[in-house]
């Protein structure tokens, strides 16, 4: 396999090396793209190496970020996927393009209070989701034109090596400064009460994979939902986090964190990945919070 992975050394992208080391030690990670606005810079890489599969992961992956600088979110995540994806079907036709999309994207469709399919509509509610639904039609368009693409609709997840710009580790991180009396023990939160499909990374990760090995290629342009089915509030994850940490500290709410247009509820279906590929969580969701729990305490500093 060799595998072309923009975004190599993001959060994702380094679990997924780790993930195809594990499972594929004889595979060829290649080098990655410096820059994916960067159209020629990327039609360099793709015509040299002529990637068998590409995993496109490179993204203003906050809806922060994207707020702040909605430009380059877009140059990013939308313009930037469209450069990678005609360099792919440019040079390597018959190569599969993996598109690490979001749920994200569905947006005020979760207010029907319903675990969402993949034909669900799109209905981003903010400038990240707005950019990644954008470059997701778009590459479903080229589809139909030759695009060897899969995308792939992942709902939250988290892991260590996650930004604290994140909600597991911005409580990790933060209960870790207070165990280490780096921080007077309050905990600073948004809204504790929306409920979302959370997996770990790693699972995550094992889905890009499966789509990559799968014993019969998937149609281009297929959706696919990377999601447990279930959802749990922040209230209860703040409140696991605390557990496992043996910490008690008393929370406040930071108005900065919270979301005026927030989702009460974001669950997934996963019955259509589980049906083609066989996937399924496997990594339990207690083991996954302390995990990122341990990462944070080994990076806070005493």
């Amino acid at each position: 396999m060799r595998l072309l992975i923009t975004g190599l050394r993001g959060f994702v992208g380094q679990h997924l090396q780790h993930q195809v080391r594990r499972r594929f030690p004889g595979s060829e990670i290649l080098p990655a793209v410096p820059d994916i606005r960067d159209a020629q810079a990327v039609e360099k890489v793709i015509a040299a190496e002529k990637p068998a599969h590409c995993v496109h992961l490179a993204a203003v992956s906050t809806i922060g970020a994207a707020r702040k600088s909605p430009d380059h979110a877009w140059d990013v995540n939308l313009h930037g996927t469209l450069n990678v994806a005609r360099a792919m079907l440019r040079h390597v036709p018959h190569s599969t393009f993996l598109f690490a999309s979001t749920a994200e994207a569905y947006g005020t469709t979760f207010q029907h209070g319903t675990a969402l399919t993949e034909d669900a509509p799109l209905a981003p509610g903010n400038t990240y989701a707005a950019t990644k639904a954008a470059a997701d039609l778009a590459l479903g368009a080229m589809a139909r034109s030759g695009l060897r693409v899969i995308r792939m609709r992942p709902f939250n997840h988290t892991g260590p090596g996650q930004s604290p710009d994140f909600v597991v580790p911005a409580f990790a991180s933060q209960i870790a400064r207070i165990a280490k009396g780096l921080q007077k023990p309050e905990i600073s939160v948004g809204n504790l009460d929306a409920r979302r499909d959370f997996l770990d990374v790693r699972d995550v990760c094992d889905a890009y994979l499966d789509v990559l090995t799968a014993k019969k290629p998937l149609t281009p342009g297929t959706i696919l939902n990377v999601c447990s089915g279930e959802t749990r509030s922040i209230r209860s994850i703040l409140d696991d986090l605390l557990t496992i940490s043996g910490i008690n500290a008393e929370v406040v709410t930071d108005p900065d964190r919270l979301r005026p247009s927030d989702i009460p509820i974001a669950r997934g279906d996963a019955t259509l990945i589980t049906s083609t590929l066989g996937w399924r969580r496997q990594i339990a969701w207690e083991d996954t919070l302390r995990d990122v729990y341990e990462d944070c305490m080994r990076k806070t500093a005493t």
